[in-house]
């Protein structure tokens, strides 16, 4: 009895010893087996076409994910001194000239249409508010900035950092794969196997459909805010991905762009941001998105909005998009198994 307790205290001192090394790359690991086990498949067929050769098929895998993954934030951390001074460059240039007298029909508006008008008819009239209106605006947008590079640097680190750990999980996956198929067998039998199926496609449907398809909107944002020549369009693009995990989230963007072109005697360009919003964010909600999550399932919203909201809070920058997928996953397999109860 002496020998066992022995024994499992030292096993106990162990796993403590390690599970502090491993604490400060948490983060790293789990979005480097998040990004693995959604890309396995593409692996594989790097793999044979390669002749077999997992070492190369790793490497370019974990080449092509550093491509798509690193390159676009490295981009927005760079420029993102600039973008922040354009964007408030052109604030302040909009309340230096002053806004247009407002109409008298904005009063007439129930509730809220008297305070609009009486702040806007001050804006007109008086250089004083918009002094204090462009310091209220401005600094916090500084203040904002600071705080996203930040999160960003650190976010770039641990993204480096996983994708190293991409690099040997891809070469040695197989034998992982099936140490872990195994232990599943082991604790739970047959349903282990299962419920690493259903946590296998929630990671790719998360994702795919949702992380993915965010990407996807917040780079044709950018690329429409740069062709119309909205000021700071890699910034407002970065903030296009995070507004689309909400619905009509992007349209908190894309509207004031559009009616600042407008104010600015721009009238086409205008018109063409508004079209381009309406365009690309309908075919990427309505079209992209269903079609992949139909193939590899989703989550429920308030899941995805409570796990990008909790992601970044926990784990920081690369919580956006680790947080659904942990979330998803988890609501997926109690999900499971409260069916499984119930049946």
């Amino acid at each position: 009895m002496i020998h066992a307790v022995i024994a499992i205290a030292i096993l106990a001192l162990v796993v403590a010893g390690c599970a502090l090394v491993l604490l400060p790359f948490a983060t790293a690991i789990l979005w480097a087996a998040i990004l693995t086990f959604s890309t396995w498949a593409l692996f594989r067929q790097l793999t044979a076409i390669l002749g077999g050769r997992a070492t190369l098929a790793a490497l370019v895998m974990t080449l092509a994910l550093a491509s798509v993954i690193v390159a676009p934030f490295v981009a927005v951390g760079n420029g993102l001194a600039e973008n922040v001074s354009a964007v408030t460059s052109v604030i302040r240039s909009g309340f230096e000239q002053g806004p247009r007298e407002p109409p008298a029909w904005l009063s007439d508006i129930p509730v809220l249409g008297f305070h609009i008008h009486d702040y806007l008819n001050r804006l007109a009239t008086d250089p004083a508010a918009r002094t204090e209106a462009v310091r209220a605006l401005v600094k916090p947008l500084r203040e904002y900035a600071l705080d996203l590079g930040k999160a960003i640097g650190h976010g770039l680190l641990d993204i480096t950092l996983s994708l190293v750990v991409c690099f040997f999980l891809y070469r040695d996956g197989e034998a992982a794969a099936a140490r872990l198929r195994n232990l599943a067998i082991q604790l739970a039998g047959a349903r282990g196997e299962h419920l690493l199926t259903v946590a296998h496609d929630t990671v790719r449907g998360v994702v795919y459909g949702v992380i993915g398809t965010s990407l996807i909107q917040g780079a044709l944002g950018g690329l429409g805010f740069l062709i119309a020549g909205v000021p700071g369009a890699p910034l407002l693009g970065f903030g296009t991905f995070i507004l689309a995990f909400v619905p009509m989230g992007p349209l908190l963007l894309w509207g004031p762009a559009a009616g600042w072109l407008y104010l600015q005697d721009q009238r086409a360009w205008a018109i063409f941001l508004a079209a381009w919003m309406v365009i690309t964010g309908s075919l990427v909600d309505h079209v992209l998105k269903p079609y992949l999550i139909a193939r590899t399932g989703g989550a429920p919203f308030l899941i995805v909005l409570f796990g990008v909201l909790g992601g970044a809070l926990a784990f920081g920058f690369i919580g956006v998009f680790l947080g659904p997928t942990l979330l998803a996953v988890g609501y997926a397999l109690l999900d499971e198994w409260s069916t499984q109860l119930a049946d």
